[in-house]
């Protein structure tokens, strides 16, 4: 294994016995063929799988609801590329030469891809066990900062109660446009913040939901911002 590698074997706490694994999980789609695609969608079943499990047994009295949101959290891109970035996985891709240019390496949804593809190669590279114990191991003080008081609020009042207490303006919501039959109507809505230029959009069967999800957009975004800046 080459020495890189090896190092990066350390910081994962894992040696493969097949290094192709660990080399194929690191390859963009971009570099060319034997990229990580097939590995990436392995590691995302087997991460879904696994945070649910730990939720469930965290939780035993949460909701399905609940804990559908605290999943969410955790396997959400911007996580994952969080994680990413504490291994430096960005330093170990192999990218094509227009991928490497626009700064792939430092891409969220590159990075995510990568992490899970290598949760994919450790599951094959092994057992079940042995890789739902690893992703355990990353995602230990994670797990452990999650509330079931987080899930208990809408993301319209979250986002609401987040403004308040910084003293910034309430957010605007407008619909944007409908489509679809009456029955079956499709609301586009944008939420309009403050402190942040663009609006953001979301699409749902109804105002509320969409509403919700523009909402959710707009939290997501200041968490990644504040992330960024500590």
């Amino acid at each position: 294994m080459s020495q890189d590698l090896t190092k990066l074997s350390r910081v994962l706490d894992y040696q493969f016995r097949d290094e192709a694994l660990l080399q194929t999980a690191l390859t963009h789609s971009s570099f060319g063929q034997g990229h990580n695609e097939r590995l990436e969608f392995l590691g995302d079943s087997i991460l879904g799988w696994v945070i649910a499990d730990a939720l469930y047994q965290r939780f035993p009295h949460a909701r399905e609801g609940q804990l559908s949101r605290l999943r969410a959290g955790l396997v959400k891109g911007v996580t994952l590329a969080e994680i990413a970035r504490e291994l430096e996985l960005g330093s170990y891709l192999r990218l094509g030469q227009g991928e490497m240019k626009s700064g792939g390496f430092r891409r969220d949804s590159t990075l995510a891809d990568a992490f899970e593809a290598i949760l994919g190669a450790i599951f094959l590279d092994s057992d079940v066990t042995t890789c739902q114990q690893k992703i355990l191991a990353l995602f230990a003080s994670r797990l452990d900062a999650q509330t079931i008081d987080d899930t208990l609020k809408d993301p319209k009042t979250r986002l609401q109660e987040y403004l308040q207490s910084r003293k910034q303006a309430l957010p605007n919501y407008r619909i944007l446009s409908t489509s679809g039959k009456d029955h079956e109507q499709v609301f586009h809505v944008a939420c309009d913040v403050e402190s942040i230029s663009e609006p953001f959009e979301a699409e749902g069967a109804s105002r509320r939901y969409a509403e919700q999800a523009a909402a959710q957009k707009a939290l997501d975004a200041f968490d990644l911002l504040r992330k960024e800046k500590s």
